[in-house]
């Protein structure tokens, strides 16, 4: 992760364009959304479909100007980098096999890339796109899109000034229940590509939702990933990709304590889950909990004390949580706000990045192109492990 001013947001919407997303798709709308939720970007071109018909309507639908409404990332990336009024930066919202390639082509044209997670469909390749964005020194944004949740900024803090004290447990899962059969079978777009490692990966529920599951855990403990012991799980009959995860973590020691140790689980198989992601962590003076579908709740429990409800902007809330909150307290904000937050982080580090490279504020924070390669290494590590009956694998 990296760590915006309010000047910092000014300077008039930021030109991007959006490979993916267009009729049929469901996360390209959700980036949308959070894209204009504080009028930072503007979206003014568009690779929506593989298919060039379908493209060219869902163009049509979002209003897109034909002459930007492209038939590939590749014709968009070099089309888009001529233009004096070009895009400063792409969302890409494919499956996993485009992120990639589509990553390379608008980095080499000189412009900023938003991409969906996870980053890659093997290691090595992520490693390669990683360099590149060093090469280049552009601005790369992965969505994990909880990290930007107020009371996960929140946990996140009074874990890193020691509130909890030292970490020894940390427990993340992200149940679902909507691929408990076999819906790729109906043709169900979603699942389809999910369910074929040549689109998805080698990852299934674990590259899909484990990594969020990963990354949150990572995100709030702060602490590093020594070794792991996965057993994947494909119980729906000629699935090609795990639908069901358990992991048990070994975390690297901090100083002279006794190493944090974990566990992870994530299904898609849970009847009676639609989304249920929570962390858990406990150390010496006490724990969190945080609960997805509750966001604007975080329970902090002192040892020996009674539980404590932490809400957003109320009594014991932070200024990190603040920052990245939009309502009055007492107010739901969820899912689209959270995902806004990853894009206003964005819009902070692009303007910053005009100023001939300047950085953001030490506050700006958002997952980076380090975040994906390690997502990529967690997936690689648990197949491994998996494969051979649960043995302990480091990353």
């Amino acid at each position: 992760m990296v760590g915006a001013s309010k000047s910092e947001t000014g300077g008039g919407p930021i030109r991007y364009g959006m490979v993916g997303g267009g009729q049929g798709a469901f996360i390209g709308a959700v980036h949308r959304i959070a894209a204009r939720m504080d009028n930072d970007f503007v979206l003014v071109a568009g690779a929506l479909s593989s298919d060039p018909a379908r493209a060219k309507a869902s163009a049509a639908e979002l209003g897109l100007d034909p002459a930007r409404s492209y038939g590939s990332f590749a014709e968009m990336a070099k089309a888009e980098a001529k233009r004096p009024d070009g895009i400063e930066a792409v969302a890409i919202v494919t499956p996993n096999n485009v992120h990639v390639p589509a990553a390379k082509a608008f980095l080499e044209a000189g412009i900023h890339v938003i991409c969906d997670k996870p980053l890659a469909t093997t290691l090595a390749e992520a490693k390669k796109l990683a360099a590149l964005v060093e090469k280049t020194g552009k601005v790369f944004v992965l969505t994990h899109n909880y990290t930007a949740y107020p009371m996960v900024r929140q946990a996140r803090e009074m874990v890193a000034k020691g509130v909890l004290g030292d970490i020894r447990i940390v427990q993340s899962e992200y149940p679902q229940d909507w691929l408990t059969e076999d819906l790729a079978a109906t043709g169900q777009k979603q699942a389809s590509w999910r369910s074929d490692p040549k689109q998805a990966g080698a990852g299934g529920a674990l590259g899909d939702i484990g990594t969020h599951a990963y990354n949150l855990a990572r995100f709030v403990s702060g602490l590093e990933l020594d070794a792991l012991s996965a057993d994947l799980d494909a119980f729906v009959p000629g699935r090609q990709l795990d639908d069901n995860v358990n992991v048990m973590l070994r975390f690297k020691p901090v100083g002279k304590t006794h190493p944090a140790k974990g566990m992870l689980w994530a299904s898609q198989v849970a009847p009676g889950h639609e989304n249920g992601l929570k962390l858990r962590i406990y150390g010496t003076k006490g724990g969190l909990e945080w609960v997805q579908a509750d966001p604007n709740y975080l329970w902090y429990t002192p040892f020996g004390q009674p539980k404590q409800l932490l809400t957003r902007n109320g009594a014991g809330a932070l200024p990190v949580a603040g920052r990245v909150s939009r309502v009055p307290s007492g107010h739901p904000e969820g899912y689209l706000e959270g995902f806004a937050n990853i894009y206003q982080e964005a819009a902070r580090a692009i303007r910053a990045a005009r100023r001939k490279g300047g950085k953001p504020a030490k506050d700006v924070v958002f997952p980076t192109i380090e975040d994906g390669v390690e997502g990529m290494a967690f997936i690689e590590a648990c197949v491994k492990s998996s494969k051979k009956n649960g043995a302990w694998t480091k990353l």
